[in-house]
């Protein structure tokens, strides 16, 4: 059967009523917490996931697809209005957002990220629906040495790309996959790292880990440089695009699509590099075309990163459908969701599951839609949140994140994981160290894990195996050009005097 008939029969089964009504809910929950200052996607996602459990999977799906776009939107909504990104690839949103927003074109700025965001989302889920299973169908041959060098692959390239230093990327890296260690031995039952306490014989809940890392982490690294300073909220008044602004904003659309999905769908990509791109070349396109230059708030500049952003979003779904390899922090927590209703992504679940991918598929666009129809009208309203004072915003993060870690297993030995892990996700901040390495490395480390015995136990424990398919040799050779590359290009060196981090970290805090 075609993949589009496939995915007609997802929104058949994805289309009623009550599906609609869970749909709407995550949409609105997802932007109210995703709009709110220092919260990213991933942030909003892993602190809502809790709220999905309980349901049946179709509508947990349809739930989470919705929360998972109005996180993304909310990110612009601070990007634009506060200056304040919420992941590293809402920077260049903020760049020409906010010089908009303080020319007194915040609506327009608005809306141009929002139908941004439905088109190219609309047509990175189209593409997921049409390169995802054609991907499964190669997977399914591919041995567990180039398996295992693919997930290698996406953990070297993340930890090395991510962040201003090699060495803190891959030392997060080393904490990650030293956390996915925790627990019984799959093959011989022996416990590892668990120090004599029962609670930790069982692998750790990723959902723990990611909410004390995102959410807690985040809470006490603001309280840690909070001001009593009322944040400056830029009025929005309703969002609309005349006519002169959708012909500048419809080219910029359409690239940020082009550059976004292929980085997304790569494993190890990410949303950073496509839309720095699309910023560029728009910046070089717009010369001698008239309207307000960049870096004055030229509206292309908003355009073009926030389509590059989320059709690099929905582009991630081609590698965790299709290989079981998330290739972003939010894709990790979206990863753990599906562990938790006993669903495996890899080559098998297109043909397994087939039925409850191509629902959640559908349940994508539905929540794209959902998003523009409902967020766009509500735009002045989600301005008026970010008003809420930080102390009592914080502290409400705390509660729900506490919550959230309880309702997981209903121990209370869950809550103390979660300050622990909190804890971390502070001093990772404080030590400038990226959070994504260690998410990436808590979910794929037992997963390399069992591949590599698996290519070692076909082998009698020759290593040689690993490197014995072209795919594998192929990847390796990936990865050293990938590593001597990094190394050879220069990059201006992160401050590390622990005065001049903490100054510019309590400016960003404070704007």
């Amino acid at each position: 059967m075609d993949s589009f008939d496939l995915l007609w029969g997802g929104l058949s089964a994805a289309v009623t009523p009550e599906n609609l009504m869970y749909a709407a809910i995550g949409v609105l929950l997802g932007t109210f917490v995703g709009v709110l200052p220092g919260i990213g996607p991933a942030m909003a996602v892993a602190l809502l996931l809790p709220v999905t459990y309980g349901l049946e999977a179709t509508s947990s799906f349809i739930m989470f697809a919705g929360i998972y776009y109005g996180g993304m939107y909310g990110g612009s909504t601070t990007s634009i209005l506060l200056n304040t990104p919420g992941e590293s690839a809402s920077v260049m949103t903020a760049l020409e957002g906010n010089r908009m927003a303080k020319r007194g074109r915040a609506a327009q700025a608005l809306a141009t990220a929002a139908v941004g965001s439905f088109i190219a989302g609309t047509i990175g889920t189209l593409l997921v629906a049409f390169f995802a299973p054609a991907l499964a169908s190669v997977a399914v041959d591919i041995g567990a040495p180039s398996y295992f060098a693919i997930m290698v692959l996406a953990l070297v390239m993340t930890a090395t790309v991510i962040g201003a230093s090699v060495v803190r990327g891959l030392v997060a890296l080393f904490v990650g996959l030293t956390i996915g260690l925790v627990g019984l031995d799959l093959n011989t039952g022996q416990p590892r790292l668990s120090f004599g306490v029962a609670q930790l014989n069982d692998r750790l809940d990723i959902v723990v880990v990611a909410v004390g890392i995102f959410a807690l982490g985040e809470a006490l690294w603001v309280a840690a440089h909070l001001r009593r300073t009322p944040l400056r909220v830029i009025p929005v008044g309703r969002p609309w695009m005349g006519r002169r602004d959708l012909r500048r904003s419809v080219g910029p659309w359409l690239r940020g699509t082009a550059y976004g999905f292929p980085f997304g769908a790569i494993p190890a990509g990410g949303a950073e590099i496509p839309t720095f791109l699309s910023y560029v070349t728009e910046k070089r396109l717009a010369r001698g075309k008239g309207g307000e230059p960049f870096g004055e708030g030229a509206i292309e500049g908003v355009a073009g990163p926030e389509a590059a952003n989320n059709a690099s979003a929905a582009g991630m779904f081609v590698p965790m459908l299709a290989l079981g390899i998330p290739v972003t922090a939010t894709a990790s927590v979206m990863l753990a969701a599906l562990q938790g209703y006993g669903i495996t992504p890899g080559p098998q679940l297109m043909t397994e599951q087939s039925d409850l991918v191509w629902t959640l598929l559908a349940s994508l666009l539905i929540g794209n839609l959902l998003l523009l129809v409902l967020n766009l009208p509500l735009a002045p309203m989600w301005a008026k949140l970010l008003r809420i004072p930080r102390p009592q915003l914080y502290a409400g993060i705390l509660f729900f994140a506490c919550l959230g870690a309880y309702a997981t297993n209903l121990d209370p030995f869950d809550v103390g994981l979660l300050l622990a892990f909190g804890l971390l996700g502070l001093a990772m901040r404080r030590f400038g160290l990226p959070v994504l390495p260690l998410i990436l490395g808590v979910i794929l480390g037992p997963l390399m894990e069992t591949k590599l015995r698996e290519a070692l136990t076909i082998s009698d424990g020759d290593a040689s195996a690993l490197v014995s398919e072209p795919l594998a040799v192929v990847v390796y050779v990936v990865i050293a050009l990938a590593l001597l590359a990094r190394l050879l290009r220069r990059r201006p060196a992160a401050p590390t005097h622990p005065e001049e981090t903490d100054r510019r970290d309590e400016e960003l805090v404070n704007r």
